[in-house]
């Protein structure tokens, strides 16, 4: 199966968590899409929609889909959304489409996470796949020497402001090998709004293209 197969697969496969009059939470990215796409086609049983990025939120409204304020709903059943690398404990490098703080936070108010991913994401140590981290614009070169400090290498995304208003660090050369611990000390660094790990709060399940689910 190939890669646009897998996508359309995990996608159309996390639709089964999907509860009637329910608010869904609408992560951002390829895959996401497909299950954007399959939303569309019960979109009369749920209420709308709370979506992680402007992107997104363009889809779901081309397909009828009502986009719903975060702070006006509350609660989230279920949130649904893709991930860069997944490793087998459920933690997630997110971030590389550019909306790891929506997305993190409607992982937060979320009760279920659900993954949907192909299966070349998935990974036995997080870090192929660059870090981003999200910056205050003007702390981006003091945040880039404090994570070389770190033993990262940080490249500024030049190209990329996020939704927003900040820019992102994609770090390389890392080998993530306590996500817990890198996510809780990078996030204390000064200027950093979010850092695209994904390990205090993991996904709850994961969906792998090739059938997988974890």
């Amino acid at each position: 199966m190939d890669i646009e197969a897998q996508k359309r697969a995990a996608g159309e496969a996390a639709i089964e968590f999907v509860e009637d009059h329910a608010v869904i939470g609408v992560g951002t990215g390829t895959t996401v899409k497909y299950f954007i796409d399959a939303l569309a086609i019960m979109k009369h049983r749920i209420d709308g929609a709370v979506s992680s990025s402007e992107q997104s939120s363009r889809l779901l409204r081309a397909q009828g889909i009502q986009v719903l304020d975060l702070n006006a709903v509350g609660t989230i059943g279920v949130y649904v959304d893709g991930a860069d690398e997944c490793d087998r404990g459920r933690h997630l490098i997110k971030g590389g489409g550019g909306a790891l703080t929506r997305e993190k936070i409607i992982a937060a108010v979320a009760k279920k996470f659900v993954c949907i991913v192909d299966a070349h994401k998935c990974v036995e140590v997080l870090g192929r796949f660059p870090l981003p981290v999200e910056v205050i614009p003007m702390a981006r070169s003091y945040v880039a020497r404090e994570i070389e400090r770190r033993g990262g290498t940080p490249v500024w995304r030049a190209d990329c402001v996020t939704d927003n208003g900040n820019w992102i660090l994609d770090v390389h050369g890392l080998s993530i090998t306590d996500p817990e611990h890198l996510e809780s000390e990078w996030n204390q660094i000064t200027g950093v709004v979010t850092v695209g790990l994904f390990a205090h709060r993991p996904a709850d399940v994961v969906l792998v293209g090739d059938g997988r689910r974890f």
